[in-house]
């Protein structure tokens, strides 16, 4: 059987006011961090002057970010085209995060596929606002 040492990653580029993201984003990150589903490999800081240039900010130990004890997994992994295309959507004058999970409950799944000679076709993640304004629709229909 195929075995990969990671599951599929995902790339989150994460807008907030202020300098660095609210202490309940990085409570909310750390606890799901902590059920062993998601490994957080690669985090970064992104800003961008009102004048357009970009000051990126790798984070290499999570405790110096609010992190506690976690540690990145891959720091760096994220690749500097994704990094370059990413930072082109922070708006001027603009802060964002990116993080890059492992997601690792999928890393099983994914080595079973790939051992069956399979492979992932497309896969699209639909944004939670947009999943409960859809579900809230489709109630308030049917009511």
């Amino acid at each position: 059987m195929t075995e990969f040492r990671y599951g599929p990653v995902e790339l989150y580029l994460v807008g907030f006011e202020g300098e660095r993201p609210d202490p309940g984003v990085m409570e909310a990150l750390i606890e799901l961090v902590s059920t062993d589903k998601v490994n957080l490999l690669d985090l970064m800081l992104i800003s961008k002057s009102d004048d357009g240039d970009v000051t990126i900010i790798e984070i290499e130990d999570g405790d110096d970010f609010g992190l506690g004890e976690i540690a990145l997994g891959a720091a760096g992994i994220t690749g500097e085209e994704d990094v370059a295309e990413l930072a082109e959507l922070v708006p001027p004058g603009a802060n964002a995060m990116l993080v890059a999970f492992e997601l690792a409950f999928q890393r099983e799944l994914a080595s079973k596929v790939a051992a069956s000679g399979g492979v992932v076709l497309s896969a699209e993640r639909i944004p939670a606002p947009i999943v409960n304004a859809i579900a809230d629709a489709v109630e308030d229909e049917g009511e």
